[in-house]
């Protein structure tokens, strides 16, 4: 077996234990009044209908304008964007072109604690207008309650209006190597071309009301509809703009006809009940890892800490280029399924190793033959589990390619479910195949380890 050097398993080790704190914790600082976040944690998630509750509001055309089937609908996916892009993925949208009508109920924010069912829907409802403008000068600045500076109200060239938000068709954030970009596509081509023909290495800023959100340059001419918004500083931003953009696009102004507070289906007792069950079975699951595995079964708890850790960093938006997540419990079911796969992974390596040292081989050798003989098997249990979360979030997730089959009422709570049990899945790979195996190969290595017992063989 080709060794691996022995500080492999206490460096492996630590960063474990760093991932697990800051993905439970995470990293906030303060500056005078303002908090801000650096790295996301659990109290950064945001909590499904079920379990906090949310909002439920109607919105009508407003000005008594009859809007015809197709517009409504396009409202409805211009809200649909807002709430997707806001990583709200546990909510229900329907809309009605006979009584021209949109009902959408969503959860409260992760920091909402007023739960204001007013304010919670301006971000969904209100209709913004967008612009498109030359030069960037501003009259004032301000700060906003994440601490960035704004820019406001428009003066001089920039009162000009080159382009409003009619003409765009979807701003989608993305990365092009190394950069992250916010990607335009446009209804009329020709007047983007001309725009652009016409200030060439000039600024263009791009206004939301009173607010530049804004400010490239024209790199080239572009005529075939699609640019591209490039020099963003992160994953975060790029998103922030692309809602921006999305949120000046609808067809017409809405008014809320209807609103009102949704209460949870469970509840937060319920979500603290499942809390106390969970740790409870990971208490159990590594005493019994030890007990009966020793070593193997020490590395275990490590790589099902670090999968934990995985599965809540992919939730929380720990990971900047993966936004965060609505958590829903059929959510937080689907990661204790998964911790429960990995436990699995392991402990079938564990007993592989344990039958090579029995047959008499070397430590060395029993963990070579156990860790190939027992990889296969992990693999296509893992796989099948793949490949069913997969379809779960085509088919209720927000592209829902079967709604019609299915309807959208239950998209959220299943999508949780199928979201949370791929990434666990794809964190046992990570932790239980491959940070497990390269800690059981490092600490074979250290001498005082060296010991058949403590890798489940005999004493002697």
């Amino acid at each position: 077996m080709k060794r691996v050097a022995k500080p492999i398993f206490f460096i492996i080790a630590i960063l474990i234990l760093i991932l697990s704190y800051f993905s439970t914790f995470g990293l906030h600082t303060q500056y005078g009044d303002i908090d801000s976040t650096v790295i996301k944690g659990i109290g950064d998630i945001r909590w499904g209908i079920d379990i906090r509750g949310g909002v439920e509001a109607t919105f009508k055309p407003a000005d008594g304008v009859e809007a015809t089937a197709e517009e409504i609908e396009a409202a409805k996916a211009v809200i649909e964007t807002r709430l997707v892009s806001n990583n709200v993925t546990d909510y229900e949208l329907y809309a009605d072109a006979s009584s021209n009508t949109i009902i959408v109920r969503f959860p409260w924010k992760e920091t909402e604690t007023s739960f204001d069912a007013k304010a919670a829907i301006e971000e969904i409802s209100a209709t913004a207008q967008l612009t498109f403008r030359p030069g960037n000068s501003y009259a004032s600045q301000d700060i906003n309650g994440e601490g960035e500076v704004i820019y406001k109200t428009p003066t001089g060239d920039t009162e000009t209006i080159l382009m409003d938000g009619s003409n765009v068709a979807s701003a989608q954030a993305g990365i092009d190597g190394t950069d992250y970009i916010v990607g335009l596509k446009l209804k009329n081509a020709s007047v983007f071309a001309d725009i652009t023909e016409k200030y060439k290495g000039q600024t263009v800023s791009i206004w939301l009301d009173d607010e530049m959100i804004s400010a490239p340059t024209v790199q080239a001419v572009i005529s075939n509809g699609e640019a591209s918004i490039t020099g963003l500083g992160s994953a975060e931003e790029a998103q922030s703009l692309a809602t921006k953009i999305n949120a000046g696009a609808l067809p017409f102004k809405l008014e809320t006809t209807s609103f009102g507070s949704v209460d949870p289906t469970l509840g937060e007792s319920a979500l603290v009940a499942m809390a106390y069950a969970a740790v409870a079975a990971l208490i159990f699951m590594t005493i019994f890892l030890i007990v009966m595995y020793r070593l193997p079964g020490f590395i275990a708890v490590l790589a099902l800490m670090g999968q934990l850790a995985l599965s809540v960093a992919a939730v929380s938006g720990f990971f900047t280029v993966i936004p965060s997540f609505t958590m829903t419990l059929p959510g937080v079911a689907g990661m204790i399924l998964s911790i429960g796969m990995g436990a699995d992974a392991n402990i079938i390596t564990a007993e592989r190793v344990r039958e090579e040292l029995r047959s008499g081989k070397t430590i060395d050798g029993a963990i070579m033959t156990g860790t190939k003989g027992s990889f296969w098997a992990i693999f296509d249990g893992n796989v099948t589990v793949i490949i069913v979360a997969i379809i779960l979030l085509l088919v209720f997730g927000p592209v829902n390619i079967l709604s019609g089959i299915f309807g959208p009422s239950t998209t959220g709570t299943i999508y949780s479910f199928g979201y949370t049990l791929l990434v666990g899945v794809i964190s046992n790979f990570i932790m239980g195949v491959g940070a497990a195996r390269l800690m059981l190969k490092s600490a074979s290595g250290l001498k005082p380890l060296r010991k058949k017992w403590l890798f489940g063989g005999a004493d002697k």
